[in-house]
């Protein structure tokens, strides 16, 4: 069929269906239903109750608080001034200093008995490890008390930046005397050193140098004689001091925060009376009710207006999209119907369910508990049972609301935090559900979703005040928890939608396509002619249905049924005829036409006893549509004549009960069949007689009007056309004869 043949000719569109699901009634009914929906969720976080009072009026009623409320202004204040009058806190580390000074004399009396080291060597090791000795013995104080409960981690790191700013410079020449000292000098100096150290060190130090002071006036009244071991002695002693008290950071910020925590804030809990019947309305009490937002100036209907506004806005964000994307225009590109409209509100109203469930145990000490709000099960949802696109769409709209829902200052409309992991979840499930083809991939979507959850959540809460680690956890947690629920809820309600709108999603269809399916390995067990048709019938429809946009996977998946019924007479089929005589030639002609026909009928009986879905039993019943059987119509017509009678039959009598193909998959699939089984009745077909075959069986079929209850364009006909020869070409390339005059180019070099 040329192209010019299939654009001469029209293709009659399917009569618009005066059901529900086509009623542009009922479409702005479940339009209306949104408008509802969006409104009666949001309602109860954007329009509170208020009452008109004034100022120095007498209350005429009794109001009580809707929540509880703080008042931030004067409990900050009181909690500010108490930590304010907390004192610094200083805490004492027990350095055991004379160790030091003991390893110190010990190296002098070890390296002095070295004969071997000269020196000027002995001088040059003192200047290098005295100083070594000093920050090593800081340094494995720290290390030693880091993990004990004996000092905090910044009690310790405050302890050695103040003792290394603190460290005494031994003079030069001191260096010079050491190596000059004798075994018995070093022993009493030691005995001298180590009890002035211990003694100085007893006190409460935070600058050192207070009792560095005093070193000379102990050492000069000890039993030391000589004048050059006192100046040894007395060096040594002030190096080895150190300041022992130290500001503790920690324990000073625990006692302002648990001064702030003991100062009593002033509460109004829920329920409590605000105002009581009679009461003076001062401006403590007004205050408090402009607090609590239960205040208004008059009879305001202007929130309701922009609820109903902002209701409308979501609304339109989700028809203009449908109608610019072809899936609810009323024209022939029409994807979805009013039940897919119907299932599209049914999943916001779920997605809108929980969110608004996990809002209510929301507080404001558990605030964190709106990250448990499994917000990506409506994307997952739509991604899954009617498109990808519209997902991204609709989780902008869920990340809007629950910004909205999760939202607990009042003075903001909506709280970002919660809109961004929102939006972060839904689009990371949308992809990781994308070309799903299995259930446990939602069970990873939902581990991504708790992944992209937990992330975003911590990121954002990085970006404040420091949090305790607690409340870092429980946020943390309840995000984690929020992708497994997820999963569970999707795993849970997918074959609720799938029984329901008679939904075929590619999970589904996946799981129909695995081999080990009862009809497929019967129909591979018993008839694996018909089985080998209906793979490569499945391989060129579904290439077919991807040219035009249709949907592949069902055509693939529908191939691999379509022929079920053949499994009941299988050698009544040619494909299933091996090394048997044809037994239609031993038979009446009707009788040949009893049999063939009945197929499609037996397959949609089989079908239907393993419950498999409508979409797959249309192809199966609709695939060959109300063509005739040709060639037993031509064979009865000779019996007839060679018989000299009339026949008393016409050519309807020996066509395929149908309908006709009502669905683009089904007319591919009838095309696709048709194709195969010329392909493979041709011995060596050359590409010109592939494509003339095709164009000839699309050709009869459009002119026996069997796609006019189908949506099938004549510039969608002439795409399949192409894309069958294209596939034929790559399926059977092996024997396929090309033109004599196509010769390989000559190999270069």
């Amino acid at each position: 069929m040329s192209r010019n043949q299939t654009t001469n000719r029209a293709v009659s569109l399917p009569s618009k269906s005066t059901g529900w699901k086509h009623g542009a009634g009922a479409r702005w009914l479940l339009l209306l239903l949104f408008v509802l929906l969006f409104y009666a969720s949001l309602s109860p976080h954007l329009i509170p109750r208020t009452y008109d009072i004034k100022l120095g009026t007498i209350s005429d009623r009794e109001i009580v608080a809707r929540k509880q409320w703080n008042d931030e202004k004067a409990t900050i204040k009181a909690q500010e001034r108490a930590a304010e009058n907390v004192e610094p806190k200083y805490s004492i580390v027990a350095l055991r200093n004379e160790g030091l000074i003991e390893q110190i004399f010990g190296r002098v009396e070890q390296l002095n008995a070295e004969d071997q080291v000269t020196f000027q060597n002995k001088v040059d090791i003192y200047r290098r490890e005295i100083p070594e000795r000093y920050v090593s013995f800081v340094n494995n104080f720290v290390r030693t008390n880091l993990n004990s409960d004996t000092y905090s981690a910044t009690l310790l790191e405050e302890m050695a930046k103040n003792v290394k700013d603190q460290q005494y410079q031994i003079p030069e020449e001191t260096y010079y005397k050491l190596p000059l000292l004798s075994s018995k000098q070093i022993e009493e100096m030691e005995a001298v050193g180590v009890d002035v150290v211990r003694k100085l060190m007893s006190e409460q130090l935070r600058d050192a140098e207070t009792a560095r002071a005093k070193v000379a006036e102990l050492v000069n009244t000890s039993a030391l004689n000589d004048r050059t071991s006192r100046e040894i002695v007395a060096e040594l002693a002030r190096y080895a001091i150190m300041p022992n008290k130290f500001y503790d950071k920690e324990a000073t910020e625990e006692a302002r925060v648990q001064a702030k925590e003991d100062t009593q804030p002033v509460v109004i809990k829920e329920g409590d009376v605000v105002v009581k019947r009679g009461q003076l309305i001062t401006e403590e009490v007004y205050e408090r009710l402009e607090g609590l937002g239960l205040l208004q100036d008059s009879k305001n209907y202007w929130p309701h207006l922009g609820l109903l506004l902002l209701s409308l806005l979501f609304l339109l964000l989700i028809y203009f999209y449908l109608e610019q994307s072809g899936i609810l225009s009323s024209g022939p590109d029409r994807k979805y119907n009013n039940a897919q409209l119907l299932m599209l509100w049914l999943i916001f109203a779920l997605n809108l369910l929980t969110m608004s469930i996990i809002s209510m145990i929301q507080t404001i000490e558990l605030s964190y508990i709106g990250y448990l709000a499994p917000a990506a099960l409506g994307a997952i949802l739509i991604a899954l049972l009617l498109d990808t696109h519209l997902a991204m769409v609709c989780s902008l709209l869920f990340a809007t609301i629950g910004s909205i829902m999760f939202n607990l200052d009042n003075d903001h409309l909506f709280d970002f935090r919660y809109g961004f992991v929102i939006a972060v979840v839904s689009f990371a499930a949308i992809f990781a559900v994308h070309r799903a083809s299995q259930r446990s991939t939602i069970l990873k979507a939902g581990i991504m979703v708790s992944l992209f959850g937990t992330v975003s959540v911590l990121t954002l809460l990085m970006f404040g005040d420091a949090l305790p680690r607690t409340e870092l956890i429980y946020a943390g947690s309840f995000a984690f928890a929020s992708g497994l629920l997820t999963a569970v809820l999707v795993i849970g309600l997918m074959p609720f939608f799938e029984i329901s709108f008679g939904i075929l999603s590619a999970l589904k269809l996946v799981e129909l396509s695995n081999p080990n399916h009862p009809l497929l390995r019967k129909l591979l067990t018993e008839t694996p002619g018909t089985y080998h048709h209906s793979v490569m019938v499945g391989n060129l429809s579904e290439a077919a249905a991807e040219a035009i946009g249709a949907n592949g996977l069902l055509c693939r998946v529908g191939s691999f049924y379509h022929d079920i019924g053949k499994t009941k007479r299988p050698s009544y089929f040619i494909e299933n005829q091996t090394n048997i005589e044809n037994p239609h030639d031993s038979i009446e002609p009707k009788l040949s036409k009893s049999i063939i026909i009945a197929h499609a009928r037996d397959g949609v009986d089989m079908l239907k006893a393993h419950n498999i879905p409508k979409p797959i039993r249309d192809i199966a019943e609709q695939h060959h549509g109300t063509t005739c059987l040709k060639y037993f119509y031509h064979k009865a017509v000779k019996l007839a004549e060679a018989e000299g009678e009339e026949p008393d039959f016409t050519e309807d009598d020996f066509r395929y009960s149908g309908p006709k193909a009502q669905s683009k998959e089904a007319a591919i699939v009838g095309i696709a069949d048709c194709v195969e089984a010329a392909v493979r009745s041709l011995r060596n077909p050359t590409m010109e007689q592939i494509e003339t075959m095709i164009q000839k069986i699309i050709k009869n079929r459009l002119d026996d009007n069997q796609f006019n209850e189908c949506d099938l364009t004549m510039k969608e006909l002439d795409s399949i056309s192409q894309t069958l020869k294209e596939t034929v070409v790559g399926i059977f390339h092996s024997r396929i004869e090309y033109p004599e005059d196509v010769k390989p180019k000559e190999r270069l070099g």
